[in-house]
């Protein structure tokens, strides 16, 4: 897997924490919404950046409350028919404020980087491939836009 910033392969320096394993001091983590759940209090005066990583049947309005403590927000796409994380994206950035990276997650295709682009995300995770490359011809190939944009 990569990642891809403005087309670009970039450096990765989160850690995804996943099932019961130890959240690392001082690094940044991305946890998924629930272990958030559980340990936001003892989390609370963490010094290093947090994530959450929210599934596509887990809205923004979940952690709206505590959007201001996350420097970064991952939105899944579990599947090519399931959309809801551009919604969810549009009002991250839109009606929520929020600034800090939105990654997209999961199954991040080709065919979608730009309309991601459009509704607000600034980081996608890539499997496969040249992404580069893949992202340069994505880019090239829509030369009209339809949507309102949220980038």
């Amino acid at each position: 897997m990569a990642l891809l910033r403005n087309g670009r392969l970039a450096d990765d320096p989160w850690i995804q924490i996943s099932g019961e394993s130890p959240v690392p001091e001082g690094e940044p983590v991305i946890l998924d919404y629930e272990r958030w759940l559980e340990e936001k209090d003892r989390l609370d005066g963490r010094n290093a950046p947090l994530g959450v990583r929210l599934a596509s049947d887990q809205p923004p309005s979940l952690i709206a409350d505590d959007l201001a403590r996350f420097s970064l927000v991952a939105l899944e796409f579990p599947k090519f028919a399931d959309g809801r994380a551009y919604s969810y994206a549009r009002l991250l950035r839109e009606r929520l404020g929020f600034a800090g990276e939105l990654r997209a997650v999961g199954n991040v295709l080709r065919d979608q980087f730009v309309f991601m682009e459009r509704c607000g995300f600034d980081a996608l995770e890539v499997h496969g491939g040249d992404p580069e490359a893949a992202y340069a011809a994505a880019k090239g190939e829509i030369t009209h836009q339809y949507q309102p944009t949220g980038d």
